[in-house]
């Protein structure tokens, strides 16, 4: 992660890597590629590196990858 940079208040641009991601352009927040939900770089953990998206949840990351919602 890079935690420098500048403006918090807005949508950031990320890079997502293996273990971590890079940040392109700074921000306090990107959005679920599934829900639009916001979710805060401080609480982001799931993301697809080959899709290039950030999910909210692990449910939410299940069902993007696999195209089905987890079993309740």
């Amino acid at each position: 992660m890079n935690p420098l940079g500048g403006d918090f208040s807005g949508e950031a641009k990320l890079e997502y890597l293996d273990a971590d991601y890079e940040i392109v352009r700074s921000g306090g927040f990107v959005y679920c590629a599934v829900t639009g939900d916001p979710i805060s770089l401080s609480e982001l953990r799931y993301w697809s590196v080959d899709r290039q998206e950030a999910y909210r949840d692990a449910a939410v990351a299940t069902e993007a990858i696999t195209g089905r919602k987890p079993k309740s």
